[in-house]
């Protein structure tokens, strides 16, 4: 083989070498700036002021809902006051309907009563009559005889006028006890009548308020069901606003967990101004420092609660109902969190009627913590607050305990806010959290 053809070879095999290379280094060369490009013009989309922008955005949507919430709420409160005045109008029918009633009963028993006086009577009447007849049949014999024969059968003459005018001042009685019964008769007929026309015309007044206490009840199951599409409006807006909190947070990197409760407990103090020994106080006396958050299911919860409340009648069908929203809006939240369904709440009391249910550290129930959430996400940054979670739960105890008022630790206010917060005045309850909140720190020892 030549030599020179060797060389050729040789010399195009590595200019195709370097071609290649060159490529791949012109290649890069174009597609480096390119990227860089579009990294640059990525950060500078997420430059400050685009970020602060965004912010703004955020904040001003959070702005129009929260405007939202609060016409809304002012709606639903016209709405339960007038259902209040409702309410109280159909409780003032029904005691009239049973007046009424009661007048209707009275007045047919007076009607019984005037009635046997008449039968009574009409005996009376029946007997005199009688007696009379037997009289007038004795005067009329007597008096029909010849004058002769009575005197012949009298010893004197006065005697014959003394007798006749005996038997004529007993007809003239007889007479006038007939009379005086039949007008007695009459008067009793007459009341018996005003009776009659009294109770037709209480009967008209009972079948009138019977329809207005029906268009009452219809006019409140109206109101009531206004009332529970705000409620949906509102929940809407809150879980709305929820996660404009939440992305706000995301945004400005707000969102922070704590390691421990006295972690939890300092954070949640600080933002809500709850002394931190009034904090623990409740959460000694809640769950136990979280350490007792349950030991039943929603499902378990909901059977005992029914068995109680059906036993009792048809009074508890609202707090029947209540219980069944208050399941759904937990498995809502146990589905959005994660959990399964079977996560353990609180067990229905023993001691009295009532519900279970109780959720997390700070024992919210299910919609209860759904009107904090909103809140309770501004504070910590979780856009799906965590009932169970001990930043999240620690912070919705602080902020419901500062909207009772719980600013300070003196007894006077520690005891208001128990009763708002357990619903009712508990002496252990109020005098366990009185203990703890001045004695916390042994909690830790």
């Amino acid at each position: 083989m030549p030599v020179d053809s060797c060389e050729k070879r040789v010399t195009i095999g590595y200019m195709k070498k370097y071609t290649k290379s060159f490529v791949l280094v012109v290649a890069w060369a174009l597609i480096v700036p390119i990227f860089a490009w579009q990294q640059v013009s990525f950060w500078q989309s997420m430059s400050p002021k685009v970020l602060a922008a965004d912010n703004e955005d955020i904040q001003d949507d959070i702005s129009d809902v929260q405007k939202k919430i609060d016409r809304e709420l002012k709606a639903k409160k016209l709405l339960e006051q007038n259902l209040g005045q409702i309410q109280g109008a159909v409780a003032s029918t029904v005691k009239e309907i049973s007046k009424t009633q009661s007048v209707i009963v009275e007045t047919e028993k007076t009607i019984s009563r005037k009635e046997a006086e008449i039968n009574n009577l009409n005996d009376k009447v029946e007997l005199q009559k009688s007696m009379l007849k037997g009289l007038l049949q004795q005067i009329y014999y007597n008096q029909g005889q010849p004058i002769l024969n009575v005197v012949l059968a009298k010893s004197s003459l006065s005697e014959v006028f003394s007798d006749t005018d005996h038997l004529l001042t007993v007809e003239d009685k007889i007479l006038e006890i007939s009379s005086q019964i039949a007008e007695t008769k009459s008067q009793i007929e007459n009341d018996k009548t005003e009776l009659a026309e009294a109770k037709e015309k209480h009967e008209d007044i009972l079948d009138e308020k019977v329809d207005q206490k029906q268009g009452l009840v219809a006019d409140q199951m109206d109101v009531q069901e206004d009332i529970e599409s705000k409620d949906a409006i509102i929940s809407k807006l809150q879980k709305q606003l929820a996660e404009l909190q939440g992305d706000l947070n995301a945004l400005s990197g707000k969102s922070y967990n704590a390691s421990d409760i006295r972690e939890a407990v300092e954070d949640a103090s600080r933002e809500t101004g709850v002394p931190e020994g009034v904090l623990y106080g409740f959460l000694k006396m809640e769950t136990n420092l979280g350490a007792n958050t349950g030991k039943c299911t929603y499902d378990q919860v909901e059977k005992v609660s029914l068995a109680n409340y059906k036993k009792y009648g048809s009074k508890y069908k609202a707090s029947i109902a209540l219980l069944y929203r208050r399941h759904d809006i937990f498995d809502d939240l146990v589905k959005k969190l994660g959990y399964s369904k079977d996560k353990k709440v609180s067990c229905s009391p023993s001691g009295y009627i009532g519900q279970g249910g109780a959720m997390g550290i700070p024992q919210f129930m299910s919609d209860v913590w759904l009107g904090y959430s909103a809140r309770i996400s501004s504070a910590t940054g979780h856009k799906t607050p965590d009932p169970w979670n001990l930043t999240d739960g620690v912070m919705a105890m602080a902020i419901k305990l500062r909207a009772a008022g719980a600013t300070s630790s003196s007894a006077s206010v520690i005891k208001k806010a128990s009763i708002s917060y357990l619903g009712t005045y508990h002496a252990p309850y109020y005098n366990g959290i009185v203990y703890w909140s001045k004695n916390y720190k042994l909690l830790f020892q």
